[in-house]
């Protein structure tokens, strides 16, 4: 039986390796992006570097997405030479981006009336590490029978597909996962300074609290980053985070569930970011709480 070709759109931290992921398992898979030269890096992999979007959707017969925001999935799809144009009756889009929930379901039905293609939102969570290794966490949402028939196309690039409901809950999925992600970095900024004020080596928290109650991913991350003030080559960015939480907020307002500690976590994010660190690591939140030098 043939593997179904897959189109890439969206080459940036995830989606490059990903997509080198795919083509390691011996995918047919070709590219897009909007800043050519990043496409061009896949080439030497084996990806098909396509000239345009409609050119990767009438040569594929999946066409995977990892946007920055709902915006960008929007202008990619439905925008003037977008997927919706070139799509066809038959073909699945799965979008692995973190896109508001509302406009996922919306998206999907407007997909569906344009030219008859199938979605489901796929979005990822483990970072650089987990695309790199293969190892993402997905959640997802749409048919059941989408579902089944990706599974065999994200094995090479998750270590778990979870199937949460219809079009829309695998984005409400991935708004909780964030909350929980992104009150731990504000808590976690805090603790270390705290620390260091206090007169405590914050480089051996991770040894001390390794496997206790307060342990997680964002801790094993954050915290040495955090200590030795080591912000090169950051794993996810601020922006990214405070998307989230902004998504999670405005999915309480529209579900009418508080969510005060996630509104919190969010202006403490916004603030640092216009303090010109939204391009940055989040482990950047620790110099709003470390003293001034001369301090």
């Amino acid at each position: 039986m043939t593997s179904p070709r897959l189109g890439f759109i969206g080459i940036g931290l995830m989606g490059d390796p990903m997509t080198r992921c795919l083509l390691d398992a011996s995918f047919d898979v070709t590219v897009w992006n909007r800043s050519p030269d990043k496409a061009e890096t896949l080439r030497e992999a084996g990806a098909k570097v396509a000239g345009s979007i409609g050119e990767l959707v009438e040569s594929v017969d999946v066409v995977m997405l990892c946007l920055a925001n709902t915006a960008a999935v929007e202008s990619v799809v439905f925008g003037d030479g977008g997927v919706a144009q070139y799509g066809r009756s038959g073909q699945r889009l799965i979008d692995f981006s973190s896109s508001d929930p509302a406009a996922t379901r919306d998206f999907a039905e407007w997909l569906d009336s344009e030219c008859g293609m199938r979605w489901v939102d796929c979005p990822v969570s483990g970072g650089v590490a987990g695309a790199e290794s293969g190892t993402l966490v997905m959640m997802a949402g749409g048919e059941s029978e989408d579902i089944d028939a990706i599974r065999p196309l994200v094995e090479p690039i998750s270590a778990r597909l979870t199937h949460m409901g219809p079009v829309g809950s695998g984005q409400v999925t991935k708004v909780c996962n964030q909350m929980i992600v992104g009150c731990q970095a504000a808590v976690i900024a805090e603790m270390v300074a705290l620390a260091e004020v206090s007169g405590v080596d914050a480089g051996r928290l991770t040894e001390a609290l390794s496997g206790g109650h307060a342990d997680s991913k964002p801790f094993q991350i954050l915290v040495p980053r955090m200590a030795a003030s080591d912000y090169e080559k950051p794993p996810w960015h601020l922006r990214t985070l405070l998307k989230d939480l902004d998504m999670a907020v405005a999915q309480s307002q529209r579900a009418g569930s508080a969510t005060p500690m996630s509104g919190l976590a969010a202006q403490l994010m916004r603030a640092h970011a216009s303090h010109g660190h939204a391009e940055h690591d989040p482990a950047t939140l620790v110099e709003a709480y470390r003293p001034e030098d001369g301090d």
